[in-house]
């Protein structure tokens, strides 16, 4: 309760904790509700997203109930701490947040899409928090994982202010960065898929409930 009420800072690489050279702890081969393998091989045609926004438990489920998703995996991203564990991302000292890793197929769900949802489900002014969870890895973050999910990204971010704004909402305040040089670290197998390990389990993702003016196809004619 007392470290709750200290305002979080990112760890710089020097104050980052030195992590280790490999995982200490085993990734389950398959997902529990898709059943497709989480850390590939991914068939070919699929492309990858990388969301932070918030507590990963219940961020995952939105993104595995989506048409087209193939496999999900959460994990910790855009740190410093080479293969952290939970504690210790969940310390600050690590640089890391919480982010979930989406394979989909984009012939059946498109990246604007998918960044509709990210963005309607959570709220991506609170800076390092959502809701009642407090720390750096609450953080809201995209990683991109080519030039047009960039530029879409920032598209859909500006998009999404404009309706915030005359919603009387602040800042976003997401991150938008390469995934390359910001690898995402897999977490430990109890935190993969949990909510449908454990279906009464916290879940703290709560969006503002203005819609994202983004992934719908415009009308033609």
């Amino acid at each position: 309760m007392f470290l709750s009420r200290r305002v979080p800072v990112l760890p710089t690489p020097e104050e980052a904790l030195p992590g280790r050279p490999a995982p200490e702890f085993p990734v389950p081969e398959r997902h529990t509700v898709l059943g497709n393998p989480l850390l590939g091989p991914y068939p070919e045609g699929l492309e990858t997203a990388d969301f932070g926004l918030g507590c990963f438990w219940g961020a995952e489920r939105k993104f595995w109930q989506t048409p087209g998703v193939w496999t999900t995996l959460v994990g910790y991203q855009g740190g410093h701490t080479p293969n952290p564990s939970y504690e210790e991302t969940c310390s600050g000292r690590t640089g890391h947040t919480e982010a979930v890793r989406v394979v989909f197929d984009p012939a059946v769900v498109s990246y604007d899409q998918l960044l509709k949802l990210f963005w309607e489900s959570h709220d991506p002014t609170q800076g390092f928090r959502q809701g009642n969870d407090v720390g750096t890895q609450y953080r809201s973050a995209i990683y991109t994982h080519s030039p047009a999910q960039a530029e879409a990204a920032e598209a859909s971010r500006a998009a999404y202010q404009r309706v915030l704004t005359a919603s009387g909402y602040g800042t976003i305040t997401t991150e938008i960065l390469p995934a390359d040089g910001r690898p995402l670290y897999p977490a430990e197998g109890y935190h993969q898929q949990y909510l449908d390990k454990n279906p009464a389990g916290y879940c703290g993702i709560g969006g503002t409930g203005v819609s994202c003016p983004v992934g719908v196809a415009p009308a033609e004619g």
